[in-house]
């Protein structure tokens, strides 16, 4: 089964280099600010991603249409 493919799973991207810092400008942040996502967890394994990269996440809402978070991969939480 592709768990990216999965209704309940909402749409993961890896942010280029280019984007995140943008993002980052943008909101005044620094990368320990974002929130984490786990280097094991089963989505960021099926997009390949790896430690220190952004991952964009847009989520479908019945009341704001999409919301979008950003979470930064490592190896824990913290």
């Amino acid at each position: 089964m592709d768990i990216l493919k999965h209704e309940l799973v909402p749409h993961h991207e890896i942010l280029t280099e280019e984007e995140a810092e943008k993002l980052l400008k943008t909101y005044n942040l620094r990368k320990e600010q974002l929130p984490r996502i786990l280097v094991d967890d089963p989505v960021v394994k099926a997009i390949k991603a790896k430690e220190g990269d952004i991952i964009k996440i847009v989520r479908r809402s019945p009341t704001a249409g999409e919301s979008v978070m950003y979470r930064v991969v490592s190896r824990e939480i913290i």
